[in-house]
């Protein structure tokens, strides 16, 4: 078949793009064509369609976005400026399903989180009218966000985010959501956890990648513990500070990936806090990138490249809606630190992985812990050989393949 993922981005290193190339990645593997339609796509994207107005930081989304969210009082001009919007991004997201041939669509999250209610009320007009064969991959809802708690969009979030349609399956990324979505909605789901290609062995050192730790000003005799998530108060950051804090190390180098969808107000109170704590922390986003390349004379690396230097990893978030981040550590079989978030407890924990874990606050054993595995790394070897077993049984792409092929045939 021709399938074509629909989203409001698929590029750069987010979770729904990167869960997206997997799948993408996998439906070929099974036989399929792939196709992207989004308002932003990498150089290196499949073929398809680039639809500005689809995206979440098109202007006048954000104008729609402003006065959404936040009030129950709608501006004047609100509705008549989503529909508008709507019936923009409807006839280019036809032209893409018609030229391709598109047999079955995968929107990615656009009906989940409201981030963009022109295009997913478009989308949900176009399959309502086409019986089109759907697979929305859902990977958080909003009314799990605080954000999204006060509207003055109800009706149209009842309607589309997501749509009860008949040629719809929907896929979620957790038992927690598939629950919540039932009690909301009362719409069946199946689970599709984010998954991971452990057939495939990780790479390995090599010589643009060796120099990695120099090029970032870590020693080879330092700890370089790792935290590849943005900075956004969810991921909280704030815990790994006060662990490294608290291990009172002067080898241990903090390192921050991320710089995308950055909140700065926060990254600000997490280097006030570190300055404090006297815990080296650095912010190296302009070394990493979705691929390896040279701008303005300095080499840029792909996260892979960072794993594979990191001594430990940092994932003490708050809430995830699945935790890419935790499956990259896995596969790279490095040791991690990871707070008890809500899927994780339901969904991952129970599977019996081995890693440090905090419940929400950041205590002796769990510092301990962290101690004695830095200075003995012999002594997570096994920790991590057993996490990538597991990974390799429940998050593999062979386990999405059979997914995929059942929601395809149902």
């Amino acid at each position: 078949m021709n399938v074509g993922f629909i989203s409001t981005r698929l590029a750069g290193n987010d979770g729904v793009s990167l869960e997206t190339a997997k799948w993408a990645n996998v439906l070929k593997r099974m036989g399929h064509n792939v196709f992207y339609c989004a308002g932003e796509l990498d150089k290196d994207s499949p073929p398809g369609a680039l639809i500005p107005e689809m995206h979440f930081d098109y202007p006048e989304n954000t104008w729609i976005r402003a006065r959404s969210y936040g009030t129950t009082t709608p501006h004047p001009d609100l509705y008549a400026r989503i529909d508008a919007l709507k019936n923009a991004i409807k006839p280019p997201l036809e032209v893409f399903i018609n030229e391709y041939g598109i047999d079955l669509i995968i929107p990615q999250n656009i009906f989940a989180v409201p981030l963009q209610l022109s295009l997913g009320l478009a989308l949900t007009d176009i399959i309502k009218a086409t019986n089109i064969p759907t697979i929305s991959h859902e990977h958080d809802y909003y009314w799990e966000r605080a954000a999204y708690e006060s509207n003055c969009v109800g009706d149209m979030l009842d309607m589309a985010f997501p749509p009860d349609l008949p040629s719809i399956r929907h896929a979620v990324i957790s038992s927690v959501a598939q629950r919540s979505l039932k009690q909301r909605r009362g719409i069946d789901a199946t689970v599709v956890p984010n998954v991971f290609d452990f057939e495939t062995p990780a790479p390995v050192l090599d010589d643009y990648n060796a120099d990695f730790r120099e090029a970032i000003g870590v020693g080879e005799d330092d700890f370089l513990i790792l935290e590849p998530v943005r900075i956004i108060r969810r991921k909280g950051i704030e815990l790994a500070i006060e662990a490294i804090r608290r291990l009172d190390d002067p080898r241990c180098k903090f390192i921050l990936t991320h710089g995308d969808d950055l909140e700065q107000d926060y990254l600000a109170e997490l280097q006030a806090q570190a300055s404090a704590a006297q815990v080296d922390m650095r912010l190296v986003a302009d070394r990493i990138g979705s691929s390896r390349k040279t701008v303005g004379g300095q080499k840029v690396y792909r996260l892979w490249d960072a794993y594979l230097h990191a001594d430990f990893v940092m994932y003490p978030s708050l809430y995830e809606g699945f935790g890419n981040a935790l499956l990259e550590t896995v596969y790279f079989k490095r040791p991690m630190l990871v707070n008890h978030y809500i899927v994780y407890t339901a969904d991952i924990g129970p599977l019996g992985f081995d890693f440090i874990e905090l419940n929400g606050v950041v205590t002796n054993d769990a510092v301990a812990q962290l101690r004695d595995w830095l200075d003995h790394p012999q002594a997570w070897q096994a920790a991590v050989e057993k996490n990538y077993q597991l990974a390799l049984a429940h998050f593999s792409y062979s386990v999405l393949e059979r997914l995929l092929a059942e929601l395809i045939a149902s």
